[in-house]
């Protein structure tokens, strides 16, 4: 059921290094514009190589070519989108990828930016592809990231799942899931997660009189803060679940999504305990490695 309340997903800014990773994540984004009526832009960085080796310099014709291969590239990948029905354009930019897929997000201003957890120069070992990481850190957009495993379930977005910890900076996840579900014909599903950790000093030894109670008194304040959130969503006639786990809460929502069928997961990249500094807390982070299906990021803006 449309909402025309919500803001409309026109334009999602596809970042591409023609991996296998970016393919999954330009499939996903073509299933959101196919609901939304969107158009992609694709947008593949070039960064130049420096000499080959110390004692050969690079031929004096190699970054012309790089640019006329990469271009070359980047069209097939604009047909190949252009088939599926789907208005795209392109564009290649020189420099760092991230910094030149963040340049291009302030220019063009998209509602959505896809891009996958790691390329060509990925490393397994690492939480995050350091370019995706920048990417969220500093893109003025919500961001989905991608994993190479996502690369053949790519769906209609029905089912989000929301963690939150009920602070400022969890707040536009929820109204960026609104605005993707709010492109589907038929009613979806938000599903909004409180995770809660009981502190370190009631676990280890052993029960006390005090930790049930604890127990009971944060889950049951816990529902009633995501009854307070699902109702006014209910009331404009979204089906809205709710629930209130106690647990590690990276732990909790990745079991979550896995267990209620999540097409995505919408969640802030700080809440509480994070600190702007870094790239991401560390329960996004965590999250985005780790979930069994694609990651909405959303950064709220500070003045």
């Amino acid at each position: 059921m449309r909402d025309a309340t919500r803001n409309p997903v026109d334009e999602i800014l596809v970042a591409t290094d023609f991996s296998d990773t970016a393919a999954a994540g330009l499939a996903w984004a073509l299933e959101i514009a196919g609901d939304h009526g969107a158009k992609i832009h694709l947008v593949h960085a070039l960064l130049l190589p420096n000499a080959m080796t110390d004692y050969l310099p690079s031929p004096p014709d190699l970054t012309k070519e790089l640019g006329l291969a990469a271009n070359r590239r980047l069209e097939q990948t604009l047909s190949e989108v252009r088939d599926a029905g789907i208005e795209a354009t392109g564009e290649v930019r020189l420099g760092l990828p991230s910094e030149a897929i963040v340049e291009a997000t302030r220019e063009s201003r998209p509602d959505l930016v896809v891009v996958g957890t790691r390329g060509l120069s990925g490393l397994e070992h690492l939480l995050l592809g350091s370019t995706a990481a920048r990417i969220v850190q500093h893109a003025p957009a919500p961001v989905l990231t991608v994993h190479p495993g996502d690369s053949e379930q790519h769906r209609r977005i029905r089912t989000i799942l929301v963690p939150t910890d009920f602070s400022a900076d969890a707040e536009p996840a929820i109204e960026a899931a609104l605005d993707l579900l709010a492109g589907v014909e038929e009613p979806g599903r938000l599903i909004l997660l409180h995770a809660y950790h009981l502190p370190y000093e009631y676990t280890v030894y052993g029960t006390i009189p005090t930790s049930f109670d604890f127990r009971q008194d944060a889950g049951s304040a816990a529902e009633t803060r995501l009854q307070e959130l699902a109702e006014p969503l209910r009331s404009q006639g979204l089906a809205v679940d709710t629930l209130t786990c106690e647990g590690y809460p990276p732990e909790v929502i990745v079991a979550e999504a896995e267990a209620q069928g999540a097409d995505l997961v919408s969640m802030g990249t700080h809440g509480r305990s994070g600190l702007a500094h870094l790239v991401m807390g560390s329960t996004a982070e965590r999250v985005v490695k780790h979930a069994p299906c694609p990651v909405l990021t959303v950064r709220r803006q500070r003045g």
